[in-house]
């Protein structure tokens, strides 16, 4: 690799972590992407530096990106990644515009999330044991889930000095570290109280954990992986046949309320997505949601 490459990758590190705060596992996504770029032009013996490179130039990686197998969806992230390290040359006075800004992208299509059912998740909920000492912890993971349409990190992360249970609000900090507030149901409320109050209170929290909502039984922060082996078990037990995960709640969660008439952008809010693109998925699903009550219960459709 050439020096004026591995000078490009440092600087882009940094800036991914000092300016735009982002969390390891996306700084690496963003570094493979550019290490992609680097690597198909060494295969091109392109001895050349990326500012060098011209729209033609990443036209032709995004088509060798095709041509190795990448899928339409990963060839769209990958080619995201590029346009975020050419916007940086930009920024850094490396080039006057980004080729990269007229790259177009394949068309991925819009795959719709899986989405479980008001009663789907009373079920599951309802399938917790509680008489064990987790079951509190459980139900009031769940119901925190699906009442603010939580990521498992952002619930896993969870602090109580992040409770604002007076004014029925969270502050949760998602990716790249920025901070929103989500209202919060009183059941859900109602359960984490509990927890706290009966089961919580009583544990050996160890010291690095002791702001922290959700403990395991070592009195230690919940890893992401119990969560989903968690949500797998219950949807065994409940006889839902649905590829769900932890995920599966905040889909249903931004779902049911745009059902409800729920304004997009206050659900973008609640969420913290970037962009209202994103959030739009969530009309495609309701519009799937009447399309398929026309279908089912409308006599002319019988």
């Amino acid at each position: 690799m050439s020096s004026h490459w591995v000078s490009h990758f440092k600087q882009f590190r940094q800036y991914l972590l000092l300016e735009k705060s982002l969390a390891e596992p996306s700084i690496a996504a963003y570094m493979h992407d550019v290490e992609a770029l680097r690597k198909w032009s060494e295969l091109r013996g392109m001895n050349r530096n990326p500012e060098t490179f011209n729209l033609q130039d990443l036209m032709a990686f995004s088509a060798w990106l095709a041509e190795i197998g990448f899928s339409a969806t990963s060839q769209a992230r990958i080619l995201s990644g590029i346009r975020g390290f050419y916007r940086f040359l930009v920024l850094q006075n490396e080039i006057p515009e980004s080729p990269a800004d007229f790259l177009e992208p394949p068309k991925t299509g819009r795959k719709l999330p899986v989405v479980l059912s008001p009663q789907e998740i009373d079920g599951m909920i309802g399938a917790i044991d509680r008489s064990k000492p987790e079951g509190e912890r459980d139900v009031a993971m769940l119901e925190t889930l699906y009442s603010c349409g939580l990521r498992v990190s952002e619930l896993v992360g969870l602090k109580t000095t992040d409770i604002f249970a007076e004014d029925s609000y969270l502050r949760v900090i998602g990716k790249g570290n920025k901070e929103r507030l989500v209202p919060i149901g009183g059941r859900a409320l109602k359960h984490i109280n509990l927890y706290r109050d009966t089961i919580r209170r009583h544990m050996n929290i160890q010291p690095g954990s002791r702001d922290i909502v959700f403990l395991n039984r070592r009195g230690s922060k919940l890893s992401r992986q119990s969560v989903f082996l968690l949500i797998k078990s219950l949807a065994g037990k409940t006889g839902i046949s649905k590829n769900i995960s932890p995920h599966t709640f905040r889909h249903s969660f931004a779902t049911h309320l745009v059902e409800a008439g729920a304004d997009l952008r206050a659900v973008q809010e609640m969420l913290g997505h970037e962009s209202i693109t994103t959030t739009e998925i969530y009309t495609h699903l309701d519009r799937s949601y009447l399309a398929d009550t026309i279908h089912k219960f409308h006599p002319r459709s019988q």
